[in-house]
């Protein structure tokens, strides 16, 4: 079997499993609405671990720009740690690919003793699970999921479950309409970059990575980090945007990739920083939406995601290309993306 094989199919396979994905969702439309009445008028508390963790952090993000009330924590932390600052009464949603998560599944757990009238709504990539049988409403990416240890469809497949969440919840229908563009836009990002990926992980002189992104894209900034750390083993940090100048930029030189995650609402600062960065003698490379008005220059790649979808809906959309570099830095060292160091694909305890 070739090297990287479930890993590069999985990648790949995104516009297809993210449309199937989005089709069953709005199949389930009217189930879930009705599942979901009067949810948004509680706060959220989101938990997953490692990956999933970090897809809470964002998915927390966008449930507070619809004025829905949500916080992420680890599920380690949410299951052994005393929270008193927590609401008193919340919704627990628990985000896990396999369903099956040691951390999550006692988050879980403890919300059932402590919440016993309380709610707990399910993302996952896999039915007939505990997490599944845990929960009240449960959303599922059947087609997501991997043979991979490093999520990467799996990931992108939730993140838009996640939005779909937020679409019902906020009873917006169009934001289900509109996330039917994210796979077509996926498609013609890969076309339009060619050869971009390939070369950037091949070049084996970019020894630091660090991922930038703010608002509704540090979630995803933390995920791409995870991704180069977990297949790759190179250094590898993510940071709100504007928080890199305090301290972290310390470490930045001519062997750094500054990728930057650009928003909508802050671009213009977001792009200064980018060009500090180059001043700093890095490369980078910055994902957005639309060049628009904004001065680009100095900016070494500028890579135009084109999908007609606002900031807080879009996430998803900015990972494959980082999926794509890791992967092809895992070759370039002699790696097997299939089978990071040190990694199962899940953790169990």
């Amino acid at each position: 079997m070739t090297v990287g094989s479930a890993t590069r199919l999985e990648i790949a396979s995104q516009p297809e499993v993210w449309q199937a994905t989005l089709n069953e969702l709005k199949a389930q439309q009217a189930q879930l609405t009705a599942q979901l009445a009067g949810y948004a008028a509680t706060p959220f508390i989101v938990t997953g671990c490692g990956s999933t963790y970090y897809l809470s952090l964002a998915t927390a993000a966008a449930l507070r720009s619809v004025g829905v009330a949500a916080w992420a924590l680890p599920g380690s932390e949410l299951a052994l740690y005393e929270q008193k600052h927590l609401p008193p009464n919340f919704t627990l949603l628990a985000i896990s690919r396999s369903g099956t998560t040691s951390e999550t599944l006692w988050a879980v757990k403890r919300y059932r003793d402590e919440h016993p009238d309380g709610h707990v709504v399910a993302i996952t990539c896999v039915p007939d699970t505990p997490l599944v049988s845990a929960a009240d409403v449960v959303l599922i990416a059947l087609q997501a999921q991997e043979q991979s240890i490093a999520q990467t469809r799996s990931f992108t497949s939730m993140a838009l479950l996640g939005q779909v969440l937020v679409a019902v919840l906020s009873g917006d229908s169009s934001r289900i309409e509109r996330l039917q563009r994210l796979p077509a836009a996926l498609t013609s990002v890969v076309e339009r970059v060619g050869e971009l990926p390939r070369m950037t992980g091949a070049d084996l002189s970019l020894q630091r990575y660090f991922f930038l992104g703010s608002g509704a894209l540090y979630g995803f900034a933390c995920e791409a980090m995870l991704k180069t750390k977990e297949m790759t083993t190179s250094w590898a940090e993510a940071y709100h945007t504007l928080e890199f100048r305090h301290g972290p930029m310390s470490v930045v030189d001519e062997n750094s990739l500054v990728v930057g995650l650009i928003s909508d609402s802050i671009a213009a600062a977001e792009i200064a920083v980018l060009k500090q960065m180059k001043g700093l003698g890095a490369r980078t490379l910055a994902l957005t939406e639309t060049r628009g008005t904004h001065d680009w220059t100095g900016i070494d790649e500028v890579v135009e995601l084109r999908s007609g979808v606002g900031e807080w809906e879009r996430g998803a959309l900015y990972l494959p290309l980082i999926q794509w570099i890791a992967f092809y830095r895992a070759l370039a060292k002699g790696l097997d993306p299939d089978h990071p160091h040190n990694l199962t694909a899940v953790i169990t305890l």
